[in-house]
């Protein structure tokens, strides 16, 4: 059975190729890219080898590439470093292609996109699930900084390794042999060695390629938000032709990417992890041209009549003709005193891979009755001794799909404290214990060790400033829900009333669980996504005709 990382290409798709690239010979082994690259190169080999060497383990030979095969990984449709290096053997012909050229040809022959993009995302999976390398990151494991470094690396899928001062020798003596100290944690080592002591989020992010700047025109739609409907508008908006930026402030999927199996959307029988779902989608968008910067987080929009400027934290500024904000909502704080203390080392707002050795054997609980805490308890129910879902209400099933509220009573290591709420946490440096209160008021203190928060949903809202018209509670209001007094005087909402997914200002839309009425949900987030692209073209054709009316 052929490898399905390894694929062959056919002559013919060959032939489409060599329209993208040149051809090159090598008499010598050459490297044609190394470890830490940007931009680096995609090859097709049309005679000879090319060896993928792991510089991590002493030049391991992966795999060797023969005759119509190809080197690369997702990595080349954004702006991500070179994992391995790529020694093209003396003899070898190559084909040689710009990943700018690459993108062209993934979007304009599907057949070609069908063997590159899944060779791609099975490459992807294997070096991070099989492979010990990448990155370096040197924290301690109960730091809220480090944690936030390590969810930031874990859901926009950087390989990487990490090596905790608490418990590793390794850490220690990388310390001592840079004369560092555990005052410049984290510490981040990265692909070509460079060296980042008290490490930030947009230090690691420009490292590993994610965060990108843009170049100074004026495009015709910029996403805010890359959940569901954020990624679904940048797939249908880029896959039309409309030149799409989209930024996030933290990683691909949103709330969605925070749930470890999501079985009741449509397609995918078994289910799939919300962080999975939201790296095929964000995959697609790249396939199609759309460019994605994280974390890229707007700070303040500015509406001069004829476009929007988004202002980001990073100092850098994007232009733009139609805005969409797909921002979500956030999990809110359990209202505890000292829960900023355990945050990253014993209170979660999210349930990852990255969280099951630290509760193998141990008791956990989950806050919250909707199906992102259902998802989660039966996640971690499979490591955990016991976890415990905690809800305020006395009904499980009152917010929870059914088939999650029967698993989890079918669950052995599952109890259910219904009408109970935390009310206080524990520990010297991390969580220890904690004390529930049931609602006649009695306490009981539980060694519960991880506490999973699922509770609350806050607007990620802050960034507008008031610009366009929201509720009281901060969503979003669209369509027939904005108030006459709140329209923007303008000549186009003196034609028409506002499209259905679009704000008080025209060519300002709002999708996903940031607009005031959207369902909680994945499918209708992404069909929320998808259809505002067909308002967003309305709105594009009746700026033009204004624009040329003025002209003429």
């Amino acid at each position: 059975m052929n490898d399905p990382r390894f694929p062959e290409l056919t002559q013919r798709q060959i032939n489409i190729l060599k329209e993208y690239g040149t051809i090159e010979s090598y008499d010598k082994d050459t490297r044609v890219f190394s470890l830490g690259d940007l931009q680096y190169d995609f090859f097709a080999v049309l005679d000879g080898t090319v060896s993928i060497e792991d510089p991590y383990n002493d030049n391991y030979v992966i795999v060797a590439h023969g005759k119509n095969e190809f080197s690369g990984d997702s990595g080349m449709l954004s702006n991500r470093a070179a994992q391995f290096h790529a020694i093209a053997k003396s003899g070898t012909t190559l084909l040689r292609i710009r990943p700018q050229h690459l993108r062209e040809a993934i979007a304009k022959h599907s057949d070609i996109s069908d063997v590159l993009l899944n060779a791609f995302l099975e490459r992807q999976n294997t070096v991070l699930n099989e492979f010990t390398g990448g990155m370096k990151l040197i924290g301690s494991g109960n730091s809220k900084h480090t944690y936030a470094l390590r969810d930031f690396m874990e859901k926009n899928h950087i390989w990487h390794n990490f090596l905790d001062v608490d418990v590793s020798e390794e850490a220690r003596e990388l310390l001592q042999n840079f004369n560092l100290s555990e005052k410049d944690l984290p510490l981040f080592i990265a692909s070509d060695g460079a060296i980042c002591q008290k490490t930030s989020l947009d230090q690691l992010a420009r490292y590993a390629g994610v965060l990108m700047d843009f170049e100074d025109k004026v495009f015709d739609l910029l996403v805010i938000g890359a959940g569901p409907a954020g990624l679904a508008a940048s797939v249908y908006a880029a896959s039309e032709g409309l030149s799409v930026v989209t930024i996030d402030s933290n990683a691909p999927g949103g709330q969605a990417g925070k749930s470890s199996k999501i079985e009741n959307y449509l397609g995918f029988p078994t289910g799939i992890s919300g962080n999975d779902l939201a790296n095929k989608a964000y995959v697609q968008a790249q396939k199609f041209g759309c460019n994605i910067s994280i974390p890229h987080k707007a700070e303040r929009i500015e509406h001069t009549g004829e476009h929007f400027i988004l202002y980001a934290t990073n100092g850098k500024a994007i232009k733009t003709k139609a805005i969409m904000a797909a921002t979500g909502a956030n999990y809110t704080q359990l209202p505890i005193e000292n829960i900023e203390k355990y945050e990253g080392s014993g209170v979660y707002y999210s349930a990852t891979g990255m969280n099951i050795s630290a509760c193998k054997d141990e008791l956990v609980g989950v806050v919250g009755g909707g199906n992102s805490a259902g998802q989660a308890a039966l996640f971690l129910a499979e490591h955990a001794k016991e976890v415990h879902v905690i809800l305020r209400g006395g009904d499980l099933g009152a917010k929870m799909s059914d088939y999650l509220v029967q698993r989890i009573e079918a669950a052995p290591n599952i109890q259910v404290q219904l009408n109970t709420q935390v009310k206080e946490l524990h520990g010297e440096h991390y969580l220890e214990s904690l004390v529930l209160e049931t609602k006649d008021g009695e306490r009981i203190k539980k060694n519960i060790t991880n506490l999973f928060t699922f509770i609350g949903a806050r607007p990620c809202t802050d960034w507008l400033k008031g610009l366009v018209a929201t509720d009281e509670r901060g969503f979003i209001c669209t369509g027939p829900g904005i108030a006459e007094k709140d329209l923007y005087r303008c000549d186009i909402f003196r034609k028409r009333k506002p499209q259905s997914l679009e704000t008080s200002i025209p060519g300002f839309f709002a999708v996903g669980d940031v607009r005031k009425g959207s369902v909680k949900r994945v499918a209708s987030a992404v069909g929320e996504g998808s259809m505002a692209v067909s308002q967003v073209h309305q709105f594009l054709v009746e700026s033009n005709n204004a624009r040329e009316s003025v002209e003429a």
